[in-house]
């Protein structure tokens, strides 16, 4: 007999406009179980299932392999997942028809080169080869927006310190008329777009990034017509700008991702003025440690991150690490710390980690879920240990 609120399989494929078959093909491959099965097989379906076939239907529209989309999502419905999922996919989506109308002209511009001309112009051809060959850095892009803002979310939901940090590090730059800056690593442009309103109408801001996708987001978010910005990808070890070109860089947790910091560090020196100002932020040791804690008494097998990236540049180590290109070095508290009440957001920061969570945790969600739910029931008390050096040439 047929429960209140199930679909069978059929009524099931039919909301979603696909095939039984392609039901059957996702319940084989493990990314849509039905949510009852009688004693004869019949397998029935619910609204939650309905909305997790919604979400991989369109990673899948968007291109997404069943192996990514397995990574991408969980068997969950919360608010907090499903606004974060649809606001990444949201962007993804611009971006794609973004490259598509890049794509259209330059197969326009090439087809006009070709009639005029009867030549083909092999750059153009090289650019649309380019272009057409995205698909992978917008996957890779899609899920690093996801777990930066995943990660963002838990802070602004649930910091202590009501000046926001993007409020504070731009407070601590000291930006004024006619300055010439760089960020490093900009990501989606936040430490502005939180600040728009306080910066100087003559002033030159350059936003770089290795992400073209980021960049993007950027953009879109600052908005095209504003000329005070301008946008560059790049790998931070080779700047492309001449020497003395600027007077602030600010690099915003992103010296402990370089590959090579010395090499960082003496390209920010050269494009720096004399005089110029350095303001990047780090982690120190004690950062968000109750949170390592939590998972490891959960599973003692899990670690968050297989780098302890302050080991590499942080609270403690970045004076001695910055002080052969850079004089007056001082360090700059952020006094903050997280009180969370929702296991939630909490959980989505821990699964958005770059260590093995994923592999012991997906498996046990509903036991891990009800884990922290007992966590945060009064509230989970988080240590924050961030700050930022401000340096001089």
């Amino acid at each position: 007999m047929k429960k209140k609120g199930y679909y069978s399989s059929g009524e099931f494929a039919r909301m979603a406009h696909v095939t039984l078959r392609t039901i059957r093909y996702y319940d084989k491959q493990d990314l849509l179980k039905p949510s009852f099965v009688t004693e004869s097989g019949a397998r029935f379906y619910t609204d939650s299932d309905f909305a997790r076939l919604s979400q991989i239907l369109l990673l899948k529209y968007l291109g997404f392999s069943l192996d990514d989309i397995r990574e991408m999502i969980i068997d969950d419905t919360d608010y907090h997942f499903m606004e974060n999922s649809l606001n990444i996919q949201l962007k993804l989506v611009r971006d794609r028809i973004e490259q598509m109308q890049l794509v259209e002209k330059a197969i326009q511009d090439t087809t006009e080169a070709i009639r005029s001309r009867h030549v083909i112009d092999w750059n153009q051809m090289l650019d649309l080869i380019h272009l057409t060959g995205m698909e992978k850095s917008m996957k890779n892009q899609y899920q690093n927006a996801s777990n930066i803002s995943s990660r963002i979310n838990l802070h602004s939901l649930y910091s202590q310190n009501k000046q926001g940090w993007f409020p504070w590090i731009y407070e601590q730059c000291q930006i004024g008329s006619h300055m010439k800056i760089l960020e490093l690593g900009c990501g989606d442009g936040a430490l502005w777009t939180q600040n728009l309103s306080l910066l100087p109408a003559n002033i030159s801001v350059t936003l770089s990034d290795l992400s073209s996708g980021m960049l993007w987001d950027a953009r879109r978010a600052l908005g095209r017509k504003d000329n005070r910005f301008s946008f560059e990808a790049f790998d931070c070890s080779e700047i492309p700008y001449e020497n003395n070109s600027f007077d602030l860089v600010i690099a915003d947790h992103v010296l402990f991702y370089c590959e090579d910091i010395p090499a960082v560090c003496r390209e920010i020196h050269r494009v720096l003025v004399p005089g110029g100002k350095f303001v990047c932020s780090t982690y120190g040791s004690r950062h968000m440690q109750e949170v390592s804690q939590l998972v490891q008494d959960f599973d003692s097998r899990i670690v968050l991150s297989a780098d302890k990236l302050y080991e590499r540049f942080g609270r403690e180590n970045g004076r001695q690490i910055l002080s052969p290109y850079f004089s007056h070095i001082s360090w700059k508290n952020y006094e903050d710390s997280l009180l969370v009440p929702d296991a939630e957001p909490l959980i989505s920061y821990i699964l958005s980690c770059h260590g093995n969570q994923n592999q012991y945790l997906l498996d046990r969600y509903k036991d891990f879920r009800s884990f922290v739910s007992r966590k945060t029931r009064d509230g989970f008390f988080i240590t924050k240990d961030a700050g930022i050096f401000f340096c001089e040439k």
